[in-house]
């Protein structure tokens, strides 16, 4: 069973990688950042609370919503 939680503070998760943001948006300040744990799920933040709760998700559910990002299935969602 993972040490890691679903509203856990973000701050308390420790894994070898570091926390990613998107290159387009470095310096906006409102980012979405994501860290793969070294049991190979992967925890999503807030850029805007680095402290605050992180959301964690398997490889296979960051898999289905990347696929379904890159196919355009959340373009209604955008600005």
């Amino acid at each position: 069973m993972s040490q890691y939680f679903n509203g856990m503070q973000a701050d308390l998760i420790q894994a070898t990688g570091s926390w990613q943001k998107a290159r387009v948006s470095q310096g906006a300040g409102a980012c979405v950042e994501m860290r793969k744990l070294n049991d190979g799920q992967v925890a999503v933040r807030n850029s805007r609370f680095p402290d605050g709760p992180a959301l964690v998700f398997t490889a296979l559910e960051v898999e289905a919503l990347l696929s379904g990002v890159k196919g355009g299935e959340f373009d209604h969602m955008a600005i």
